[in-house]
């Protein structure tokens, strides 16, 4: 027996009924040799750990552009964020620990520079539109590995691709756009917890809004300070789920929680400062994006080997969609701005 075989029948028996075995997942794309140690959603995880795209979240916003202030969360910080919300919920259930972790770590990998204003401009720009959640599973199925992909589970897969709520539902009521598994509808509320959290924390440090701003409501039923709204919202998820196929958030929580959103919509997301700040960075992606059209072959190399026979359009969306925040502005300004001269 392997240490993997042995790993995978711990799993049968510590686990929960409604747990994601990982001896029981649908499968890879194309199959490959097991590895000998690690069962498949932690050899998953690993492999997303260490992509490029994965790396380059460090330098993407979260909400705030290109923030120079230290304590600013960044996409990856987020994630990261998400990650151990989704791995304490996951372990107190009895679920799948390395799959929720996988799904997390990989769900933003699709994420623009400049955070979900960079998202609305390409889904104007690119004639197929444009969502995170589709572009971070074609990163992992396709782009990754000089066009190899990651050849990921299905499981994990499933979850990137269906973790994203938009503005609708936090649960899922359509059973045809649910998860496949427990362990991906955890992602989406692990998500909405990190991130009204995260740009709540933000924003007072922005001076956007101060801790009284808040709804009251919203601060009596979920806490007055950051780790006290975590808090209530993991442990009233946990109540709400334990023993049971699906992820169950309670009525009053839910209720604050998408309160705490729209206010943040109201007041953070569409503050003046910020929208100042999107029509900037609407204009550096619109020119970037009519640039490479014109330009095509000054794309790099593997992106028009992958996109080939799809067009111009799809190649320009996947390199502006997986450029940093730095990386998109130090190529405006060296496209479309006077450079310094240079004496010999």
């Amino acid at each position: 027996m392997t240490i993997r075989e042995m790993l995978e029948e711990n799993e049968r028996k510590a686990l929960s009924p409604y747990a994601q075995l990982s001896a029981e997942s649908k499968g890879r794309e194309y199959p490959e040799e097991e590895c000998p140690i690690r069962p498949a959603f932690q050899h998953d995880r690993d492999r997303i750990l260490h992509s490029k795209a994965f790396r380059r979240l460090k330098h993407k916003t979260q909400v705030f552009f290109y923030p120079s202030g230290d304590h600013y969360r960044t996409r990856l910080t987020h994630t990261l964020g998400v990650s151990q919300i989704a791995r304490t919920i996951a372990k107190s259930l009895r679920l799948n620990e390395d799959l929720t972790e996988a799904i997390a770590l990989g769900h933003d990998l699709g994420h623009t520079p400049f955070g979900h204003a960079g998202e609305e401009v390409l889904n104007q720009l690119y004639p197929g539109g444009f969502k995170h959640y589709e572009q971070s599973l074609r990163i992992v199925r396709v782009l990754e590995r000089d066009g190899r992909g990651l050849n990921l589970t299905f499981e994990v897969r499933d979850g990137i691709l269906k973790h994203s709520k938009g503005r609708g539902e936090v649960l899922v009521n359509d059973e045809s756009q649910a998860p496949a598994t427990v362990e991906g509808q955890i992602m989406r509320v692990a998500d909405i917890i990190a991130y009204v959290n995260h740009d709540v924390d933000d924003a007072i440090r922005a001076a956007l809004i101060t801790p009284d701003d808040l709804p009251r409501q919203c601060v009596k039923t979920l806490g007055g300070s950051y780790s006290a709204r975590i808090d209530t919202m993991v442990k009233d998820v946990i109540r709400e789920s334990y023993d049971s196929p699906k992820i169950h958030v309670g009525a009053e929580v839910l209720q604050a929680t998408i309160q705490l959103r729209d206010f943040l919509h109201e007041r953070v997301y569409q503050n003046p400062r910020s929208r100042e700040a999107f029509e900037k960075a609407a204009k550096v992606l619109k020119e970037l994006y009519e640039y490479y059209l014109e330009h095509y072959r000054e794309l790099p190399e593997d992106l028009i080997r992958v996109n080939e026979g799809g067009g111009p359009e799809r190649a320009v969306c996947d390199f502006l969609a997986g450029m940093t925040d730095r990386f998109a502005l130090n190529t405006y300004e060296r496209l479309f701005l006077p450079q310094p001269w240079m004496e010999m």
